[in-house]
């Protein structure tokens, strides 16, 4: 069993889940600082973060995403800040408006695949150009894989200095006409990624709904790091809603615990992935 520390990733708000979904889901900047403050007190090392605007639809707002990052860096210090540059949350290079604001890491979908009602679009030249604004702007990209092809993908980027640094690459499992939770696939992405980018290389895994928690399992056992968090599911089990962010984190410590790997801290964490320390 590995004794890397894991890195704890929450996801604390995402673009769809609403208040009717559960009422803990973290619309406004405020309750969204509030609510990655107690996930951090739980151990989660790493914040990826979505804003929102009042009426709870998605937005990519720079202005938002601003505010979101003063509050984060003066109520969890240390944490390592990912802002998202999904397409849920608007259209072309908007989604990489917020990138000159410099947070530590920032998500990066390197192709296309289907989502539950449409196809989740990401040209080359829209790809290119945000990961070309990551590295102007010294952001880590986390290269979110929905198929085998991403993985591929990130390291022809690598290769070609599109991304400056050895990939850090995070298994989406659980999306709708995406990749399904497969356990061949998933240890198929785990040899692929070693392969690719090197037998020590960190790796994530993020599971969606009911999912979240097999996911959660799968990559604390085999060396990873784990996502969780009211983003990608909001639900404790079938029948009772999640309390809050900081619960799921506290549900990815237990399985920590079970399996004898220590939950990384913040320092450690950013020490895995290459980031500078904290100021």
């Amino acid at each position: 069993m590995s004794q890397t520390p894991c890195i704890i990733c929450v996801a604390i708000t995402g673009s769809l889940p609403q208040k009717s979904d559960n009422p803990a889901v973290p619309i406004t900047v405020g309750e969204q600082v509030e609510s990655t403050h107690e996930a951090f007190e739980a151990g989660a090392a790493i914040v990826h973060a979505h804003v929102r605007n009042d009426d709870g639809t998605p937005s990519s707002d720079p202005e938002k995403f601003a505010r979101l990052k003063e509050g984060l860096e003066k109520h969890c210090p240390g944490m390592i800040i990912q802002f998202s540059t999904g397409g849920r949350s608007g259209a072309g290079q908007t989604r990489g408006g917020m990138l000159p604001l410099q947070p530590d890491m920032a998500s990066l979908s390197v192709g296309s695949n289907n989502f539950p009602t449409r196809v989740y679009e990401n040209p080359p030249d829209l790809v290119q150009w945000l990961a070309s604004e990551m590295v102007e702007h010294g952001v880590k990209p986390e290269i979110e894989a929905f198929d085998l092809s991403h993985i591929l993908q990130a390291k022809a980027m690598w290769e070609r200095g599109e991304i400056a640094e050895r990939p850090y690459v995070q298994f989406v499992m659980g999306v709708k006409n995406a990749m399904t939770v497969d356990r061949d696939v998933f240890e198929y992405y785990i040899h692929t990624v070693k392969r690719l980018f090197g037998a020590d290389v960190p790796w994530c895994a993020a599971g969606i709904g009911r999912e979240q928690i097999t996911l959660n399992d799968w990559a604390v056992s085999n060396g990873g790091h784990a996502r969780t968090g009211l983003e990608d599911n909001v639900r404790l089990n079938k029948t009772t809603l999640a309390p809050s962010n900081a619960a799921l984190v506290r549900r990815v410590a237990e399985i920590c615990d079970k399996y004898e790997r220590p939950v990384a801290s913040w320092q450690q964490a950013r020490q895995i992935l290459g980031l500078s320390p904290a100021a």
